[in-house]
């Protein structure tokens, strides 16, 4: 069974940037294309950046021009690169497939401080 394993949340001013890191137990992975999704207490978890296995990239708007995904097959691995944190990016953060048939992992949590 696919374990998905996130980290690098943290605390943090507004402006301010963080890295998170996903790594899967297995490179089954590499065959799909990924996502990051974050949820917030009484709300739903939405999906805000993914990548295609061949790594093109799509954003919502919250986070487009301050997020960047990447993947490294090598590490069965996907990150998000965070900047100009807002308050409103404060969250827990999730990866899995853009489809979610992953078993969920912990997430990491992010607290922007204003």
């Amino acid at each position: 069974q696919v374990q998905l394993v996130e980290s690098g949340g943290g605390l943090v001013q507004t402006g301010g940037s963080l890295r998170l890191s996903c790594v899967s137990s297995d490179p089954i992975i590499n065959n799909d294309a990924m996502a990051w999704f974050r949820q917030t207490p009484g709300k739903e978890r939405e999906r805000i950046a993914d990548i295609t296995r061949t790594g093109r990239t799509d954003y919502e708007d919250p986070v487009k021009g301050r997020f960047v995904i990447s993947r490294d097959t090598a590490k069965r691995a996907v990150y998000l690169q965070m900047n100009d944190l807002k308050p409103e990016d404060t969250a827990v953060y999730f990866c899995n497939a853009v489809l979610g048939y992953y078993p969920w992992g912990q997430g990491t949590q992010v607290t922007v401080s204003s």
